[in-house]
């Protein structure tokens, strides 16, 4: 993605715009065509000569923003490793033993024996002691790996870079949701959920949904890492149909709004459309742990979207026993005291008991820890616990 310093947009009265490439205009097909051949050339090459490149090939021009956008995502899908025969914390130590009992080294022949002895003292040639000596060095790592993409696709990816940056100032989005197929419905929820979104589902299946998300802006503590968060959930968005949003933006002349909706055509998502759920290591973890504990519950991936009257609650698990009603485990990603408060309130009003809210320590996006919190939250600091997870069901729904 885009730092802030590269993105660019556009404001016209309340509404904010991203500041797009003409992804068919050959100038910048061409520009990205370059620039992508200059990385792959680079491959097996230190990182400072591939900078060099790309610094002569910006130039002095007018489109220096551009330029380092494009730069920047090329940059992103590169890997760039420290290669060398020995490790270079190695080399040093042995050079700089040897040097520390000579000093000063002032000829150039006792430099030479010196880099020789510890050349012996390696088992490797003087050259390799010279080549790796600072080879962990940022500049002289080597690039080993570039992920290819076309100038089209690069220019995609730069359009769809600016809509992003947008969110990391959005303090709030709102996403309606049109009636649809209910599993469709309930995988959108699934990626909200999987990007770990602070949110709020009001509606039901006949008339559609609302969700507010909370933007980055709107938080004080973790807002970068949120923002991050919201700004790669656009492309899991883009796999769907049947919705629009509205993302209110924070500008230096005040707010502004963002908008958009499924029939656009001026972005493409790049991700691919899967079970957001069963992509979710921790989540997956704790569903087998669970299992294999020895207990009369038994947990399975939640599948449907439950009607709160007025809201909406997307459980991750449902925890199943014989002769009893289900019990339903929402797992909370960044959230805050006010959030979670927000979120039991709902249970309250439906009269739904049969749940259990868990949240991470970690992931709290407030400096002030809840109080006064009910035996149907848990609260952990890494991971979620399936043996405490058990202990708990038992205690709040116990047989009659």
């Amino acid at each position: 993605m885009l730092t802030t310093d590269l993105a660019m947009s556009w404001r016209r009265g309340e509404r904010i715009f991203p500041r797009y490439l003409q992804s068919d205009d050959q100038r910048h097909l061409q520009t990205a065509a370059d620039l992508a051949l200059i990385v792959e050339q680079h491959r097996g090459r230190p990182r400072a000569e591939l900078e060099r490149a790309l610094d002569e090939y910006i130039g002095v021009g007018t489109d220096y923003k551009i330029l380092r956008g494009l730069i920047k995502l090329l940059q992103d899908r590169c890997e760039f490793e420290t290669v060398g025969l020995k490790e270079p914390e190695e080399i040093r130590r042995a050079l700089f033993t040897k040097t520390a009992a000579r000093h000063p080294v002032i000829s150039d022949e006792l430099r030479q024996r010196l880099i020789a002895e510890a050349a012996i003292e390696l088992e490797c040639s003087p050259e390799e002691v010279m080549a790796g000596l600072y080879a962990d060095l940022s500049g002289n790592q080597r690039l080993v790996a570039f992920e290819e993409l076309s100038a089209a696709e690069l220019l995609e990816r730069y359009n769809l870079a600016q809509a992003q940056a947008l969110l990391y100032r959005c303090s709030e989005m709102r996403l309606w949701i049109e009636p649809q197929e209910p599993g469709v419905t309930r995988r959108i929820f699934a990626e909200i959920k999987a990007f770990r979104l602070i949110h709020a589902i009001t509606g039901d299946a006949a008339r559609g949904y609302e969700v507010r998300l909370s933007g980055p802006i709107s938080i004080f503590h973790r807002s970068q890492k949120y923002g991050i968060q919201m700004a790669v959930f656009l492309p899991a968005l883009l796999l769907y149909r049947c919705w629009r949003m509205r993302a209110e933006i924070g500008t230096k002349t005040g707010a502004a709004f963002f908008e958009m909706d499924s029939n656009q055509d001026r972005l493409r998502s790049h991700y691919v459309a899967e079970d957001a759920q069963t992509q979710n290591p921790q989540f997956v973890k704790l569903l087998e742990d669970f299992n294999r504990l020895a207990g009369e519950w038994s947990a399975r991936p939640n599948q449907e979207v439950i009607d709160l009257g007025g809201s909406a609650f997307v459980p991750d698990v449902v925890f199943t026993r014989e002769g009893a009603e289900p019990a339903h485990l929402e797992m909370l990603g960044y959230w805050t005291p006010r959030s979670l408060n927000e979120r039991l309130k709902e249970f309250t009003r439906a009269g739904f008991k049969n749940y259990v809210i868990a949240v991470s320590e970690e992931m709290r996006c407030s400096r002030d820890a809840p109080t006064q919190l009910p035996a149907n939250v848990i609260v952990y600091k890494k991971s979620l616990n399936a043996r405490e997870l058990q202990a708990r069901l038992g205690r709040l729904f116990e047989p009659d």
